[in-house]
This record gives structure tokens, sequence and C-alpha cells, in this order.
């Protein structure tokens, strides 16, 4: 064909159908649209934090993680379909 997988290229995308539920407020469908978006939101809410002895790292900033997963849920729950 073209030189695309479609399989690949489609791989990202979430199915109309829990979408649909998620915006109804189906629970399994929310954890589900929730799994797909987790890795992102990870990599959203890296930060440079600091430990008590004064040592820096690059870490997970959990309040600023649970604030994007809110605002998604949010979002998902005042989709217009």
């Amino acid at each position: 064909m073209n030189g695309i997988n479609n399989t690949n290229a489609e791989r990202g995308l979430l199915p109309y159908p829990i979408i649909l539920a998620a915006t109804k407020g189906d629970a399994d469908a929310m954890k589900i649209v929730m799994q797909h978006y987790e890795s992102y939101i990870n990599h959203l809410s890296i930060r440079k934090l600091r430990d008590e002895s004064g040592n820096t790292y690059w870490g997970i900033d959990e309040d600023l993680r649970d604030r994007l997963r809110s605002k998604l849920m949010r979002a998902v729950l005042s989709f217009k379909v």
C-alpha cells in the first residue's frame, strides 16, 4: 500500500464506544480512558524535586499528577457528543 501500517497508526486511539460510555459516567470506561493517558500524565508531571537532605532529583510531582487526572475526568464528563 502506501507504507503505513494501519494497525500501529490507530493503536493510540480510544474506541468511540469507550469515549461515549465515559462521557455518560460509566466507571469502567473512565478507568480505560485514565489508563490510556496515564503515561502522558506522568510525563507531564515530572519535576525537579528536593529530598530532606537537599539533594535534587527528577520525580513525579504527585499533586500535579492528581490535578491533571482530575482535569481529564472533568473534560471527559463535560464532552458534548
